[in-house]
């Protein structure tokens, strides 16, 4: 009969599933009862119902607080059938669940798992050393969490170190950007080995998520009118500029603004030097005069020893540093003095 009991327990663990261990328990505590209660004497504390579920649960745990315990030689033997099923259930327990962590770690590093993760944002293409600086930068933000997705021939995470999600496959399948979460995605950057790959990737995403406003690194900006058949509200960026990319997915519209800038017609960047008469100022009071009188707004201004990109209001600037600013035409040295100083005596008075 023991043998019996043993060969069946045996063929219990042998099943790898999260009931084994439920059935492994089960059994041995109904088979154990009985053969309890065959061995110890009729009166026994052991054996009555509400004595016997506690000490089974105390006994297959290895705890064995010794409150009760089988006294004939017959109940020894069952006592050990039943440490020995205990220690089978907790055996068979942590193996399946070793078991699984490796295979979910082992599909997080193959990519080959789905991604349950959403306000995220997506890069679709490896390239060594720029993917790295582009997701560095993403996680500086520290805003949104980050989701790689790259092609079969990337076997492995290649960032695991990041904490970021990962994916592999082809990136113009629907089930490997689902996988991605593209459609809970915030925004996604394309960043394909080439223009072509890049306007297929661009197809793929708009089919699964038509709300995202997609970035895209070309090589050929005169290929952003082609991408722009695919989705209007696609934001096409220089491929050699990453971190441009990486302003753009955060901060969406500002490469116009940059465009902008140095398109002659646009918002036209001038410099223009503090002259000696104006002695040190304040660079609130350059910002204040030139937005006021002539509807400017100061960037950034060089001293002798640095340049200082849109520095505190209280900053003092020494007479002869360069200041650089937006305007619709340019301030001579004779405008900038007057508007400091007709600034300076209206707020004075």
């Amino acid at each position: 009969m023991p043998t019996v009991l043993f060969r069946l327990l045996q063929r219990l663990i042998s099943i790898r599933s999260w009931t084994t261990p439920a059935l492994v328990i089960t059994f041995v505590f109904f088979t154990s009862w009985p053969l309890m209660a065959l061995f110890e004497r009729a009166d026994s504390e052991l054996t009555a119902p509400e004595n016997y579920w506690w000490w089974f649960l105390v006994t297959t745990s290895t705890v064995g607080y010794g409150d009760f315990y089988p006294e004939t030689t017959g109940g020894h033997i069952v006592g050990v059938y039943v440490i020995v099923g205990g220690i089978a259930t907790l055996t068979t327990l942590f193996t399946h669940l070793a078991t699984t962590l490796e295979t979910a770690r082992g599909r997080r590093m193959s990519g080959s798992g789905s991604l349950h993760i959403s306000d995220h944002i997506v890069v679709l293409g490896y390239g060594a050393g720029r993917s790295e600086r582009i997701i560095d930068e993403l996680l500086a933000d520290g805003r949104h969490p980050v989701v790689l997705g790259a092609w079969d021939d990337v076997d492995h995470n290649p960032v695991p170190d990041r904490g970021i999600g990962f994916v592999r496959g082809d990136l113009t399948a629907e089930d490997v950007l689902h996988r991605a979460g593209l459609h809970r995605a915030r925004s996604v950057l394309i960043d394909a080995r080439d223009d072509n790959e890049a306007l297929a990737v661009a197809v793929s995403v708009h089919h699964v998520n038509p709300a995202l406003e997609p970035v895209i690194a070309l090589r050929d900006m005169s290929r952003a009118e082609h991408m722009r058949y695919v989705d209007d509200t696609i934001r096409c960026v220089q491929w050699h500029t990453p971190h441009m990319i990486t302003e753009e997915l955060l901060d969406p519209g500002i490469t116009q603004v940059y465009s902008e800038l140095v398109t002659h017609g646009g918002g036209n960047t001038y410099s223009c030097r503090l002259p000696d008469s104006l002695g040190p100022v304040s660079y609130g009071a350059c910002q204040f005069a030139l937005g006021d009188r002539h509807d400017a707004t100061v960037l950034a201004a060089r001293t002798d020893s640095e340049l200082l990109i849109s520095p505190s209001w209280r900053t003092r600037l020494p007479a002869g540093s360069t200041l650089y600013y937006i305007s619709a035409q340019r301030i001579s040295q004779e405008q900038l003095a007057r508007a400091v100083r007709a600034a300076g005596d209206s707020r004075g008075a």
